[in-house]
């Protein structure tokens, strides 16, 4: 049998994402932000439930002593605890790991651009990713709509507002396959309607678009507050280009025990779905404590914008060898 020994990549596309690593931190240097390292290799994991970590275990010579270990998700947690610090502005060109995702736009290995700025509110960080991808993918300006607006225009409903029943009827009326017997949470139709019925219909405006101010139960590691019709939001955004997710970015929460709540929470989603617990970040819960100062954060998806920049449509085309 045959190896296949070749990188998926064709030698000029790495070529071309080397030269998109560096404008990256081109970008970032003229605004001052400093690049960081943190640790891939961590004592903890993220908590939610839509997450597997891969897991490891670390055991120092001579002993028969064994300490869980996991590869990181996303740098977050380890930045915070430097924005605690003192860092000012920073950012991240990490490599990151999920298990189980695997597919024509996911890798259980890929690159990820994470940064944080405590100078720039929830619109100008929207507003600096647009620049980012004016500047590396020569992409026309981002247009802006709330999570409301797309349901209402694709869909006719009020996301916020509307039953679950209204959810699930319309994921039947909308998507093949589909049947009365479904049973899913009331995230699960919305997440679902995203991405099957609403996606699509993004990718055809042929310009990058920024989705914000999403429900207040899917606000993750983000602020909650009310919007202009007085609902309850998440202080979310996700950039959409390509026809591919490509970021998320969150107005940080500040507050150590809202977040020690939402993370025992995720745990017992967790357990609800046959998964194990997490250890919850006790550094990062400290470091908050101590005072993480007000800012906002992103991560965007490196391969999937290397994706965009080279019109490819399978990560592994964009990696030197892809999973």
């Amino acid at each position: 049998m045959a190896i296949n020994w070749q990188p998926t990549a064709e030698i000029e596309t790495l070529k071309r994402r080397a030269q998109l690593l560096a404008d990256v931190r081109l970008f970032f240097a003229k605004r001052n932000v400093l690049e960081v390292e943190t640790p891939i290799l961590s004592s903890v994991a993220p908590t939610a439930p839509y997450l597997d970590s891969f897991q490891t275990d670390f055991i120092p010579l001579g002993t028969q002593d064994k300490f869980t270990h996991y590869l990181q998700t996303s740098p977050e947690f380890a930045m915070k605890r430097l924005l605690a610090a003192g860092s000012g502005s920073i950012y991240q060109i990490a490599k990151v790991f999920r298990n189980g995702e695997k597919g024509r736009q996911h890798s259980p290995e890929f690159t990820m651009l994470e940064w944080y700025r405590p100078e720039l509110d929830f619109e100008q960080l929207m507003d600096e990713v647009g620049s980012l991808l004016q500047n590396i993918a020569q992409t026309k300006p981002a247009v802006k709509f709330s999570y409301q607006q797309v349901f209402q225009q694709y869909l006719n409903i009020d996301a916020i507002n509307c039953s679950d029943d209204e959810l699930k009827q319309l994921a039947e009326s909308h998507i093949e396959g589909i049947d009365d017997s479904w049973v899913m949470s009331r995230d699960d139709w919305l997440e679902l309607l995203m991405s099957q019925v609403i996606e699509p219909k993004l990718a055809k405006l042929d310009v990058p678009v920024v989705i914000y101010d999403f429900p207040a139960s899917q606000a993750q590691l983000a602020k909650v507050s009310k919007d202009e019709n007085g609902n309850k939001v998440a202080k979310r955004f996700e950039l959409y280009a390509g026809g591919m997710e490509l970021a998320n970015g969150y107005d940080e929460l500040l507050n150590a025990d809202e977040l020690r709540q939402r993370f025992e929470l995720d745990n017992q989603q967790r357990q609800q779905q046959n998964k194990p617990a997490m250890p919850l970040d006790e550094n990062l819960l400290a470091a908050m404590k101590s005072g993480l100062p007000q800012c906002t954060g992103v991560a965007l998806g490196l391969d999937r914008l290397m994706m965009l920049v080279t019109n490819q449509d399978n990560v592994s085309d964009v990696q030197s060898f892809g999973c």
